[in-house]
């Protein structure tokens, strides 16, 4: 029998910037469901110094819930595989750990200097479900159409999170 793979879903994005609070949300609608064994959902906010180090705890899978600009309609939803992106590794000696600045893109290029130093292995796989925003502009709350692909993203998580359920 196979063991179950250690999957984080982690909810990233500041709550006060509008549109930013979708990984928040998505990743608050997310933990309501029932999910496979080993997932488990985070709500990282704008704690990306938090997320770094909690992925030294050996996934196998990180999917990041992220509002993701890429100038589609307000709400379109996007499924990134970080492999394919341009996610350069922190250069030796410069360490990006400036808590304010920890964007997930920052976070994976730390990782692997992270993972150098405690022996630790970073996730073989990371996903980002992204949500096209409307607005970044203070204020709390989603805009109508970001809103409305909440539970959607919740649906793409979940069939993710079953395809990459075991190792």
């Amino acid at each position: 029998m196979t063991a179950p793979a250690r999957i984080l879903v982690a909810g990233v994005g500041n709550i006060f910037l509008g549109d930013d609070g979708f990984g928040v949300e998505a990743a608050r609608c997310l933990g309501r469901r029932e999910l496979p064994a080993g997932v488990e959902v985070a709500d990282i906010g704008i704690r990306g110094v938090h997320l770094a180090y909690q992925l030294l705890d050996s996934y196998d899978t990180l999917v990041i819930l992220d509002a993701t600009a890429r100038g589609g309609e307000p709400g379109t939803l996007y499924v990134i595989d970080a492999a394919e992106q341009d996610v350069a590794p922190a250069a030796p000696g410069t360490l990006p750990l400036d808590g304010h600045r920890m964007s997930p893109d920052a976070v994976l290029a730390l990782l692997d200097t992270l993972c150098a130093g405690t022996g630790a292995a970073p996730p073989r796989r990371t996903l980002v479900v992204g949500c096209e925003p409307a607005t970044v502009e203070e204020g709390i709350g989603l805009s109508p159409p970001v809103t409305a692909a909440v539970p959607e993203a919740v649906d793409v998580v979940l069939d993710l999170v079953g395809d990459e359920a075991v190792v």
